[in-house]
């Protein structure tokens, strides 16, 4: 990908892709290219992001918890690939649902991963909801995780949501 960002014809032979004399057009304005960013679950994907990536997201499909194991193993790639694990660029995304009645955002959520994954019982395992303060306190501890970057996924009512983000959650980390 990069060598399409930045070379005028490319020819590649890969295992999986090949490419004769190709071209990209338009270039990146990003100089010398946008920064790769990887993701993924499996360790040779955490050592591929290490291997060859500027950056790492993690799902928004895992829990706190096994996401903080990724960022442990991502770290130890890091270290044995010759890169400072502080300078890598970690994110997470998290779906996220504000709303003063803590059981009705669980229920919420609940409905919506049950219409899109057809598992309602991943808002319990993956999600960030309720009252503002619990929000906050659930986001800092995707930081304390390893995240520097949130990509937070609002399910409903978004223009709200970011209104209560942007004024009371994000001072609050």
């Amino acid at each position: 990908m990069t060598r399409l960002w930045t070379e005028p014809r490319v020819t590649f032979a890969g295992e999986f892709w090949k490419l004769e004399n190709a071209s990209m057009e338009p270039k990146p304005l990003q100089k010398p290219h946008p920064p790769l960013w990887f993701g993924g679950h499996h360790p040779n994907a955490l050592r591929r992001a290490a291997l060859m990536g500027q950056g790492f997201m993690g799902a928004g499909s895992l829990s706190t918890a096994k996401f903080a194991e990724e960022v442990k193993l991502l770290h130890g790639f890091l270290q044995e690939a010759g890169h400072d694990p502080a300078a890598f660029p970690i994110g997470k995304r998290v779906y996220i649902a504000i709303d003063a009645d803590r059981q009705r955002a669980g229920k919420r959520l609940a409905e919506w991963f049950g219409a899109f994954y057809g598992r309602p019982q991943m808002a319990e395992e993956v999600s960030v909801w309720g009252p503002r303060d619990e929000c906050a306190e659930r986001l800092r501890e995707v930081v304390a995780a390893g995240a520097r970057l949130l990509l937070l996924n609002p399910v409903f009512d978004e223009p709200e949501h970011l209104e209560q983000f942007a004024s009371a959650i994000a001072p609050a980390l």
